[in-house]
């Protein structure tokens, strides 16, 4: 008896398991406690039917009634495992077959107790499945399209509240197949027909809801509709689940009324602020993925306004509070009222219970990181190093480490310190730049990426955003990726952009940049039905960070794959999925992490952290936005509940309505993943430290390996040695830890060439199971001659990554014929010379090595179009100028003649004086510029400056070509006739140390000529470049360069110019109205002063709207960057490039015959509705 009791006892709780697993959705919640209900969207890639476009808006629906979403397109996540985590299955898409595997599990999904909610085309889907069919209750048989109402017949039915006969045109669904088995609750009439349109069945345990509504958008922004398919999916559910989701109390913090709300790509009049909520009730209304949970680590009181967060080698988290941001400034207010904070989990309860102050009285601290046993912090201007000297985890020594940040706008500023494998410090910034001397030297830049050696030595500025940056993560086979706040969430570093800066080819062919953007997708989907953006609407306009997951923890599908990034203005985290394309990546759509209905959430960092779980820093303030709002582009009333907007210092929008009182840390933990004992580490600890760097977790790997490198103690070499020598890989292929042993024996300096052992490892290591392994290998190779013969048996790895590494590699070393050989030999391949990374690096290499190239291409019998095209590009370099710019990276002028040419008009009663275009500095340099009438080319060399400079009286237009030649001579031709010469010592023999400018010289003793200031150009001029050319190639270039001249003075001699500026920060050109004759020849000069991306489109008159639409539209295609945001539609008549802060760009065109008001207009995504103007055209 006692042995049937236990079988019986054990069979109950079996039983019970089973149940509860079935109907839970994986939550370990019961009534009592309450939960959200979880929902799979089955959609496909398909633009018919689109449910990429309408899942987001569906999603916002549910969102409000407590049911979570989450979206797919894989059918392979119809599986009996992935399904027990969700209640219901929503299927929108044209999916023709089920596997016999997916038809199991979706029967046992169903008959099991739960639901299926088919949409429209649903009907049409799985036609090998006759459970299928049987199941949803029909099959589409043909359809027409028209506008219906919808007939209610049983108005009582639960999916029927509320339900009235709504219109909507859609496709007309004639279905066949009918399973007489079930009811029908809405039909459509045609005629004498009733069509069943909305029914629902029970199939075994389950329920199915099925309407055969939904074909585009005048029926998915019927708020009809929506309610309709609302309904459906909480009695499909069941209602278990939706008592669950009563007993969860959501708060009703709805400040809009979205019941009535049916467009979600609109934005709607704010009426008041939202309430702020606990961390408790906060997380009712937040999503993350099915199998996670929400876990709060710290909140305020004990910490408030949480800009950035660490951990240090102990596991501690370390917190950076940011009061005073935006507006309180030191420099103005004496404010410095922020704080890095320790906050430390001593009862392992998973909560933070004691709290440090590491230093007080900073003003706007941005970022951290680890550094020789205390933290290097930006704060601009500075960077400071602090440490705490004597255990009491207080700082006691502040060193400022460099200084020339810029801080006139705080959220364009340094950001994201993090230490890289290169056991350098790297960071990003935006768009108020640098200006100052790092190490004795002067430097220049703006909205990028940099790195340098945690004592600041060795700065390097590496490549240029293209808008303000707050964003940076590395994968764990060293990739490094960023996010910019405005329409670009994911980018690739993949080189030095002085690498790239040399082009090839068709000049207008998408460039490939050093950062180069790869993000797949426009949309974000944010959960809250109104979008509080003042641009790129829909899509990310504050994207922060891109830290990877790069622990064990969570399902396979993240490691080293997905990206985080951040979004608070829609309050969401972003999962960004990246994969291989070549020897770079594409990202593509994972839809949220982490995303609220919460208008308080604010994620501003979401990053692995030392427990493998995902940790958030949420800012929680109901004020997330940072610029002056445009009335004409985003009216104040759609973003906030008010309309002052005064000013602050900080370039921000001052108001006290910013909360200084909130802030959250959470842990996103998934639910069976691994418990992680706490850990420490210690410099002192080799031991600790070697084991370490074999964790599962990048986070510890890479603080050891920084531990290690400041240690300094090469008795760990045979250790890292061992590390690298195991040739096992993990699931996805990487040895993580030999990529940092190898980076490690790099820091320690063993790599130098006088330990012989380890270079034998590390040329062991190139041929490593692991490609990660291999690219860390060609990486830390010394730069030297010998170096070649060990990374040329890689310069076919199949990996392209790796090979990209590898002919980097082969950039840096010193000048070979040898290496220039191979650098032809495989340019010659089509594949490298095809992939647009591998080519950019081969041009660089060639660079490098261009006398081996060349001499490679003269011998050589074998030739391609690419060789050809780098040959020609070895001998003459063209750099474009533009009205006002600079080069970031200046180019080499030693041993090359010099070639200015440009196209000058002269401005309307004002005369012809300023700076043209030049480059170097106080140690020697050249420049174009008119002064006194005068047209001058200096050459400053040996402390002496020679030149050119015309006597005759200047055109009013003209074309110049200026140069300096092989002979020394210094030579003015106007409109191809020679108008000055003069001598020079002879070509550089040096590189030039500043860059290249346009439009205006540099300041102080940097300056060329003899002038005041900046010397900037007064008049106009276009078409301009600079040319450098191997002297065999100079008479060639010159007469490509008068013959350049004379085309462009006969296009250009009665073109009338007109100035064109965009205004800073506020999304407008600087003039409404253009006034031009018809058939006239135009130029407009566009100068963008702006932190922010624009373009210029001039218009057919009245089609405004229409290309608006157009360019919304245009959003959605991956390439629409590519295409520089203008429609390809006839109502388009001409346009520019996108034009990057600071530059200034020349549209030219021939003004219609026909007078009206034509209109002009930027198309970045979301500007054209305040940013245009009227172009008149008159007799």
């Amino acid at each position: 008896m006692r042995n049937y009791s236990l079988v019986l006892l054990i069979g109950l709780v079996i039983l019970g398991c089973v149940k509860s697993k079935m109907n839970s959705a994986g939550s370990k919640t019961g009534i009592s406690q309450g939960r959200r209900a979880e929902v799979l969207f089955l959609g496909h890639t398909s633009k018919h039917h689109d449910s990429g476009k309408y899942a987001p808006w569906l999603s916002v629906k549910l969102f409000k009634s407590g049911i979570n979403m989450t979206y797919t397109v894989d059918l392979n996540d119809i599986n009996l495992e992935n399904l027990k985590k969700y209640d219901g299955l929503i299927i929108y898409a044209n999916h023709d077959s089920l596997s016999p595997a997916q038809e199991s599990a979706m029967k046992a999904f169903v008959e099991g107790g739960k639901g299926l909610i088919p949409l429209h085309s649903a009907s049409g889907c799985f036609r090998n499945s006759s459970w299928y069919i049987k199941t949803i209750g029909g099959q589409f048989a043909s359809h027409k399209v028209g506008s219906f109402k919808n007939t209610v017949l049983k108005p009582d039915h639960p999916v029927m509240q509320g339900i009235t006969d709504f219109e909507t045109w859609d496709e007309t669904y004639v279905h066949k197949n009918l399973n007489p088995d079930k009811t029908v609750l809405g039909e459509r009439v045609e005629g004498d027909v009733h069509e069943p349109y909305t029914w629902v069945r029970n199939e075994g345990k389950g329920r199915v809801f099925y309407t055969a509504y939904g074909h585009e958008d005048s029926t998915w922004t019927n708020r009809g509709f929506l309610d309709l398919v609302r309904n459906g999916v909480l009695w499909a559910v069941g209602d278990h689940v939706k008592a669950e989701i009563a007993a969860l109390k959501l708060p009703d913090v709805d400040i809009y009324q979205s019941d009535s709300i049916a467009h979600y790509t609109k934005r709607h009049i704010v009426p008041k602020m939202q309430e702020s909520l606990s961390p408790a009730e906060s997380n009712k209304l937040t999503q993350i993925p099915a199998d996670f949970e929400i876990q709060l680590f710290a909140a305020e009181p004990d910490i408030t306004n949480p800009i950035a967060m660490a951990w240090d080698e102990k596991g501690r988290l370390w917190v950076v509070e940011s009061v005073d941001y935006p507006n309180t400034f030191k420099e103005t207010d004496g404010a410095a009222n922020d704080r890095i904070k320790i906050c430390e989990d001593t009862n392992g309860d998973g909560k933070a219970d004691k709290f440090t102050v590491f230093a007080d009285k900073l003003n706007i601290p941005t970022s951290m990181v680890f550094s020789n046993g205390g933290i290097i912090v930006s704060m601009a201007p500075d960077f400071i190093f602090m440490k705490d000297t004597n255990g009491d985890d207080v700082a006691d020594v502040r060193e400022v480490i460099m200084t020339g940040w810029g801080k006139n706008d705080t959220h364009a500023g340094p950001s994201n310190l993090q230490y890289g494998f290169d056991n350098k410090i790297w960071g990003v910034l935006g768009y108020s730049g640098f200006k100052g001397s790092i190490n004795g030297k002067k430097m220049n830049f703006s909205q990028g990426v940099y790195h340098f050696k945690p004592d600041g030595k060795e700065f390097a500025y590496l490549g240029s955003s293209s808008n303000n940056t707050w964003g940076l993560g590395m994968t764990e086979d060293n990739n490094v990726f960023l996010s910019t706040a405005n329409n670009t969430h994911s980018a690739f570093y993949s080189m030095p952009g002085q690498y790239m800066q040399r082009t090839i080819g068709d000049d207008d062919a998408p460039a490939v940049l050093s950062v180069q953007k790869i993000d797949g997708h426009y949309d974000a989907h944010s959960l809250t039905p109104n979008l509080r953006q003042v641009d790129v609407v829909g899509g990310f306009t504050s994207a922060a960070g891109h830290h990877f997951y790069t622990a064990r923890n969570f399902p396979k599908e993240y490691w080293n794959r997905i990206a985080f990034v951040s979004e608070p203005t829609i309050r969401l985290v972003h999962k960004a999925i990246l994969e291989p394309d070549g020897a770079g990546f594409k990202e593509k759509d994972g839809w949220n992490f982490m995303a609220s209905s919460d208008e308080w959430f604010g994620p501003v960092q979401a990053e692995t952290g030392p427990d493998g779980a995902v940790w958030i820093a949420d800012w929680y303030n109901f004020i997330i936005q940072h610029n002056v709002f445009v009335p004409a582009q985003s009216p104040a009333e759609f973003i906030m509940p008010f309309k002052e907007q005064p000013h602050g210092p900080g370039n921000a929008f001052s108001s006290p309505m910013r909360d200084l009182n909130h802030g959250r840390i959470y842990r996103v933990v998934y639910k069976n993943g691994k418990n992680m004992p706490p850990m420490k580490l210690s410099k002192d600890d080799l031991p600790g430290l070697i084991a370490a760097l074999e964790n599962d977790n990048m986070f510890w790997r890479m603080t050891a390996q920084r531990l290690l490198v400041e240690s300094k103690k090469l008795s760990v070499v045979p250790d890292l040695f061992k590390i690298i020598n195991n040739p096992k890989v993990d699931e996805i292929g990487l040895n993580s830890p030999a990529v940092h042993a190898l980076w490690t024996l790099h820091g320690l300096g063993a790599l130098d060439g006088s330990n012989v052992e380890a270079l034998q490892v590390v040329n062991k290591a190139l041929t490593h199971p692991a490609a990660g392994v291999r690219k860390a290998a060609a990486s830390v190779l010394p730069k030297n001659e010998q170096s070649f013969e060990m990374l040329q048996k890689r310069m076919k790895d199949a990996n392209l990554n790796t090979r990209l590494s590898v002919f980097v590699a082969l950039v840096e070393l010193p000048a070979s014929e040898k290496v220039g050989e191979a650098v032809y030999q495989a340019a010659l391949e089509e594949q490298n010379a095809k992939d647009p990374w591998l080519s950019k690096a081969l041009l660089a290499a060639a660079i490098s090595h261009e006398n081996g190239f060349l001499a490679a291409a003269e011998k050589q019998s074998v030739k391609s179009a690419f060789t050809e095209q780098v040959a020609k590009a070895l001998y003459r370099e063209v750099y474009p100028l533009g009205r006002r710019n600079t080069l970031q990276f200046p180019p080499d002028v030693s041993g090359k003649e010099i070639t200015i040419k440009a196209s000058i008009t002269k401005a309307k009663d004002k005369p012809l004086q300023g700076f043209i275009a030049g480059q170097g500095g106080k140690e020697g340099g050249y420049a174009l510029y008119i002064q006194d009438g005068k047209l001058i080319m200096a050459v400053k060399q040996h402390g002496m400056v020679s030149q050119a400079a015309t006597s005759e009286p200047l055109p009013d237009k003209f074309d110049v070509v200026a140069g300096l030649t092989k002979a020394g001579d210094i030579t003015i031709s106007i409109d191809g006739k020679e108008a000055a010469k003069g001598k020079a010592h002879m070509l550089f023999a040096a590189p030039l140390s500043n860059t290249v400018r346009s439009g205006e010289d540099m300041e102080g003793e940097d300056k060329i000529g003899s002038y005041e200031g900046k010397f900037g150009f007064v008049g106009n001029f276009q078409k301009a470049s600079l040319e450098l050319n191997r002297p065999s190639e100079g008479n060639y270039a010159a007469m490509e360069t008068e013959k350049t001249a004379r085309t462009n003075i006969a296009k250009s001699s009665n073109s009338t110019v007109i100035e064109l500026k965009v205004e800073k920060e506020i999304m407008q050109f600087d003039k409404k109205l253009l006034t031009v004759k018809a058939g006239q020849k135009v130029v407009i000069n566009l100068e963008n002063p702006d932190g922010m991306q624009h373009n210029l489109l001039i218009i057919k008159p009245g089609t405004l709207q229409k290309v608006g639409q157009a360019a919304d539209e245009m959003l959605r295609d991956p390439k629409a960057a590519e295409k520089q945001y203008v429609p390809k539609i006839a109502e388009v008549l001409y346009s520019t490039k996108l034009v990057n802060s600071g530059e200034t760009v020349t549209l030219e065109f021939t003004v219609p015959n026909e007078p009206g008001d034509y209109s002009y207009v930027c198309t970045f995504p979301g500007h054209w509705r305040g940013m245009n103007g009227i172009l008149r055209v008159v007799k």
